[in-house]
Parts: structure tokens; sequence; C-alpha cells
């Protein structure tokens, strides 16, 4: 027997504790607030990976440009 263990029965009283806290009615809206608020965060989870993709492609530009600069500069050794 596990000490932390979420079962079938765990589940039901989760269940019926949010039912007595946000009641019938409103469990729909809470339902709807829910999947709107994690396709949201999926869509931005995914822009993000984009965007970080670009910006390696990006970094690995700018890096060779700037390695190019540095090589036109005189260097004062004195």
């Amino acid at each position: 027997m596990a000490l932390i263990g979420f079962g079938p029965v765990e589940a039901i009283v989760v269940v019926i504790v949010v039912l007595v806290v946000f009641g019938a009615g409103r469990l729909a809206g809470v339902g709807k607030a829910l999947g709107t608020g994690l396709r949201e965060f999926r869509e931005e989870a995914r822009s993000s990976d984009s965007e970080e993709t670009n910006d390696e492609d990006s970094d690995e530009v700018t890096v060779s440009s700037t390695a190019s600069e540095d090589d036109k500069k005189p260097s004062s050794s004195t």
C-alpha cells in the first residue's frame, strides 16, 4: 500500500468535493474556462518553441558576423 496513492476512490472524493465547492451549475463554466486556458497555454508553448528554434539559428549567424567584425578591428598591442 503506497503512502501517496491516487486511485478510483480518491478520484471520486475529488469529484464530490469539486461539486460541493462549485456546484453543478458553475461546474460547466469552470470546465470551459479550464479548457480554454489549457488550449492557450499549449499554443503559447508551441509558438515559444518555434521562436527558440529561430533564435538559435539567428544566434549562429550573429556569432559568425561578430567574429568577422572582430577580425576587421586592428589590434592595439602596446
